[in-house]
């Protein structure tokens, strides 16, 4: 079975294609983005540059969600149809709970919007040093990148959660685990031990009840423990 977080991918190579109009959406589609909807008006409100592509032809074996990034504007793609993978990804999920996993996978890739649009992308927070060992041109471009992918995927996820937890706060418990689960099983872009997706050690930080609070945006919450994490991040 597909693994779920393989809608948390990054970059994707993509055809623009235009929009389908509200009436020849899908169910599965008008489900999609009506739980990321939210996400979607919180991120314009910031000012993020965002467009929504879905495509209309089918697209099998496609990630059904992802990100692209191009001409300065984040490109949301929805890849569902004829897609076997959109079919399966949450059938482990109650239906009750799909709706908020959706939303949470969003909010996951408008963190990454995020990135790319402040030009942050693979580059640290201000004034964080890394140990000598483990700076670029230490490790083998394999190990740069794979350590690369999986800082920017622990930011996204921390996104993600920091907003179902100011959003979903009693679901939040639900939300949580559900990432663990994911991230803890399998390798690749599921992300076990070793993987581009192995978040595990941040999302351990943002488990206990002050792991995000206060009025900050999101993405501010999100870099307090993105930076915990990249400290011990070799």
């Amino acid at each position: 079975m597909p693994h779920p977080l393989l809608l948390m991918s990054l970059l994707i190579v993509f055809s623009p294609v235009p929009a389908v109009a509200a009436a020849q959406l899908t169910e599965l589609e008008s489900r999609w983005l009506q739980a990321g909807q939210p996400v979607i008006a919180f991120a314009r409100a910031q000012g993020l540059p965002i467009d929504i592509i879905v495509q209309p032809q089918d697209a099998p074996g496609a990630v059904p969600l992802a990100l692209g990034y191009a001409a300065g504007r984040c490109k949301l793609v929805l890849s569902l149809r004829g897609n076997a993978q959109a079919d399966s990804v949450l059938q482990d999920v109650l239906p009750a709970r799909q709706g908020l996993m959706m939303e949470a996978m969003m909010a996951h890739e408008i963190g990454h919007c995020q990135r790319y649009a402040q030009g942050d992308w693979h580059v640290l927070p201000r004034g964080f040093i890394e140990p000598l060992g483990t700076q670029r041109g230490k490790l083998t471009p394999l190990a740069q990148e794979l350590r690369e992918t999986r800082r920017e995927e622990a930011y996204a996820d921390l996104v993600a959660l920091a907003w179902m937890h100011g959003r979903h706060p009693g679901q939040y418990p639900d939300v949580l685990a559900w990432m663990r689960g994911v991230r803890a099983v399998g390798s690749g872009a599921g992300g076990g031990v070793g993987s581009s997706h192995a978040t595990q050690a941040w999302l351990a930080l943002a488990d206990g009840e002050g792991a995000f609070a206060g009025a900050a945006s999101p993405f501010e919450q999100a870099q307090v423990l993105w930076r915990k994490g990249l400290s011990g991040d070799k």
